[in-house]
């Protein structure tokens, strides 16, 4: 039986999860059957975890604010020539309890259990806090 694992990366260039949605909502941000999809170099080796319902957390300003879950890794050439792995995703970013996180280069693993709740019920339209505030929460144990 196949665990389950997630991506983590840096929504570089993005201020909210509306950027983000609006990046995805770009023909250059997509596959071409119409799916967001995010490129990178790195073939993950942890393919079949990720695909048992793996999903990509994204970090904004500091903080995983949302995540989509992977639907498939499809091989995307270059014009350089150079293999690259086109991350595929569901278009519905799903938000999370704010998570925050130091920058890092490329994607990394998230486990399930590392990973944040997503908000409840009725929360999902609520602004992320500020970063200062979240990072004063978490010094203190609230978050």
């Amino acid at each position: 039986m196949t665990s389950t694992v997630n991506l983590i990366k840096l929504s570089v260039g993005t201020d909210s999860v509306e950027g983000l949605a609006e990046w995805h909502a770009t023909k250059r941000a997509q596959t071409a059957d119409g799916l967001p999809r995010h490129v990178t170099r790195m073939w993950p080796k942890r393919e079949a975890e990720i695909l048992n319902g793996g999903s990509i957390f994204w970090v904004i300003k500091g903080a995983i604010q949302c995540r989509q879950r992977i639907l498939r890794l499809d091989e995307q050439i270059g014009s350089d020539g150079i293999r690259r792995c086109a991350i595929v995703l569901e278009p519905n970013l799903v938000r999370t309890q704010s998570s925050l996180r130091r920058p890092f280069q490329g994607w990394r693993y998230l486990t399930t259990q590392d990973a944040p709740p997503d908000l409840p019920e009725g929360r999902e339209n609520e602004e992320a806090l500020p970063v200062e505030l979240n990072q004063a929460l978490a010094e203190i144990g609230v978050l």
